[in-house]
């Protein structure tokens, strides 16, 4: 699994027309699962999500977490963060979950942080979506479990 993590001042998604999901400070999470991704991925990840220390604290240092600092985050499925770009000028996405197994482990993503964080809004799994962000920092880090299980080992 594969998640863009950014921070936010406010983000929403509006999936099919209607608003599926609006936050304010908090974090914003495009979420990308990949063909063997298992429920061990999604379970590194929220776990390390929840956790990490990307927002200030009151000496202006990045020391605290969504969890401190009682943030939202707003989840939206994202299959392209498993594109191939290496041949050509189209990407392929050979590499994503096929829909059904995506849609699970997403939810269980999903579920997983609602179990640690008061808010958590989510788009609408492969709908068209449009996404407004408004970003703070900007913080942006890529995070994929497969570096998250290495470090297990």
């Amino acid at each position: 699994m594969r998640v863009v993590i950014q921070r936010v001042s406010s983000a929403s998604v509006i999936s099919d027309g209607i608003l599926t999901g609006k936050i304010e400070h908090g974090l914003i999470l495009l979420l990308g699962v990949a063909k063997g991704d298992e429920k061990l991925d999604a379970e590194l990840l929220s776990a390390k999500i929840a956790k990490l220390r990307i927002f200030s604290d009151e000496n202006d240092k990045m020391n605290k977490s969504v969890l401190d600092i009682g943030g939202s985050v707003l989840v939206v499925s994202n299959f392209t963060l498993s594109a191939n770009y290496a041949h050509g000028n189209r990407p392929d996405y050979f590499g994503a979950e096929s829909p059904d197994r995506a849609n699970e482990l997403y939810e269980y993503f999903v579920s997983l942080l609602k179990k640690e964080i008061k808010i958590v809004e989510t788009g609408v799994f492969g709908a068209h979506m449009d996404i407004s962000i408004e970003a703070n920092g900007p913080i942006t880090i890529v995070m994929d479990s497969d570096v998250l299980r290495r470090k297990g080992k």
